[in-house]
């Protein structure tokens, strides 16, 4: 198939996913718990881990119409560690919209946020028989780990001596398992063999490396109104990116005390991201970053090798391209 068609076939998937997503919230009350709940997650997205639960169904021999629920259930589940993540981090902005903290409150956004985790378990079960018991124990596991993702991430902000194995530890549960779920469930949903359950799941935990590696190299070097945040913010929250610690594996002298700068007091001013951005042109950081994403990519299209051949299979490798070229 062409990438035309393959884009097709995703946004025509994507528009399904949309419609059901709306359909969720449609008439449920208090208003006070699903409006807001119902504001993010029908704020748009790429929708990629629904569409990983449905390719990896159809790749192992499934249909994609066996699969919708558990494909809303975990753009459900994405949104709930959106909310709570915003509220942490005490960001502005998301997908060029208010984050639910800001646009409510605090205790509106965490309620909102559990509901979307209950309702995410609701539209799971509803794909599930009784034999796919192991399915929603994947799900709970990939809930436990986001979590601790998101706890790592936060004791990395805070510590200020970490390696670049404590942040793909970070990433990996808080970025890369959720994708890893995606592919997981879909395939046993989908009726896969273990062999190839495993190398989907190997696939996203690859295809969710890069994405989180590129997404710290957007934050520099994205538009803002693309990326739908502020170019520059993990920066000035003094998070410790892929970029930060290869910079300070490399960096010497005036560098170096830069970036220790930023380590102690756990981030920057606005106006010294440009002194930043130059910096890791000089170190070639930016280089040292593409070739990593270039790494995890090719090892993700080196897990397909045990799914069989399938416009399925043609389409979660034109996937990674996509993740590669993509701008937000």
């Amino acid at each position: 198939m062409s990438d035309s068609k393959f884009s097709k076939i995703y946004e025509k998937q994507r528009a399904i996913i949309e419609t059901r997503i709306n359909s969720v919230f449609s008439g449920l009350q208090p208003t006070s718990l699903y409006e807001p709940a119902a504001y993010i997650s029908q704020s748009g997205g790429k929708r990629i881990r629904s569409l990983l639960v449905q390719l990896s169904a159809k790749a192992v021999g499934g249909k994609f119409n066996d699969v919708y629920n558990a494909s809303v259930a975990i753009e459900l589940f994405h949104n709930f560690t959106l909310v709570h993540d915003d509220i942490m981090d005490n960001a502005d902005k998301r997908r060029n919209l208010v984050t639910i903290h800001k646009k409510y409150d605090i205790n509106t956004a965490i309620l909102s946020g559990d509901g979307l985790t209950a309702l995410a378990y609701q539209y799971l079960l509803k794909d599930c028989k009784s034999k796919n018991i192991d399915v929603v124990a994947d799900f709970t596991q990939a809930m436990i780990e986001v979590c601790e993702g998101q706890s790592y991430d936060k004791d990395l902000e805070n510590s200020t001596v970490f390696s670049l194995e404590d942040y793909l530890l970070m990433i990996h549960k808080k970025t890369a398992v959720l994708l890893e779920t995606a592919c997981k469930i879909g395939a046993k949903l989908g009726g896969g063999s273990k062999k190839q359950i495993n190398a989907l799941a190997e696939y996203a935990k690859n295809i969710g490396l890069a994405f989180q590696i590129q997404d710290d190299m957007l934050d520099l070097l994205g538009d803002e109104n693309e990326i739908g945040k502020k170019v520059g913010g993990d920066l000035l929250e003094g998070k410790k990116t892929y970029l930060i610690i290869k910079a300070i594996e490399i960096a010497k002298g005036k560098n170096q005390q830069i970036l220790q700068k930023f380590v102690k007091n756990k981030g920057i001013t606005e106006d010294e991201i440009p002194e930043f951005i130059n910096m890791f042109r000089k170190l070639g950081v930016f280089e040292t970053t593409e070739s990593e994403i270039i790494k995890y990519s090719q090892k993700a299209e080196e897990s397909l090798k045990n799914i069989p051949e399938s416009d399925a299979k043609a389409m979660l490798q034109w996937l990674i391209h996509q993740l590669i070229k993509r701008k937000n």
